[in-house]
């Protein structure tokens, strides 16, 4: 789970190997973290009321990449009214889960995930 999400639930999916470059990963790690992006989409979806999702990835400093040493992969679950005008009048996010609750939802489809890999 993100430390500090944009949105409930937002995820991140990185390789073990620390590299900061996208072309330095070998073609398993890459496919592992896009195998990874999956199932993890797959448990949001049976664990909250999903409506969408953005996924995306911040590759440089410019670029908005917090930790520009280690790719990563966010998973940004989006809800029904999650833009509304509070976000955009009130400069503020309303989330509807805490975060031990959204870990409480998810932690039994990784555990399950972990097992079968």
């Amino acid at each position: 789970m993100n430390k500090y999400p944009y949105n409930v639930g937002h995820l991140l999916v990185l390789p073990r190997a620390h590299k900061g470059d996208i072309h330095k990963l070998t073609s398993f790690e890459w496919n592992e973290m896009n195998d990874l992006t999956r199932e993890s989409l797959k448990i949001l979806r049976e664990a909250m009321p999903t409506r969408g999702f953005n996924i995306g990835m911040n590759l440089g400093a410019v670029a908005g990449a917090g930790i520009k040493e280690h790719i990563h992969i966010h998973i940004v679950p989006r809800f029904l009214g999650d833009a509304n005008f509070i976000c955009t009048v009130g400069s503020s996010r309303v989330q509807s889960f805490s975060m031990m609750e959204i870990y409480d939802r998810l932690k039994p489809g990784f555990e399950r995930l972990r097992k079968t890999s």
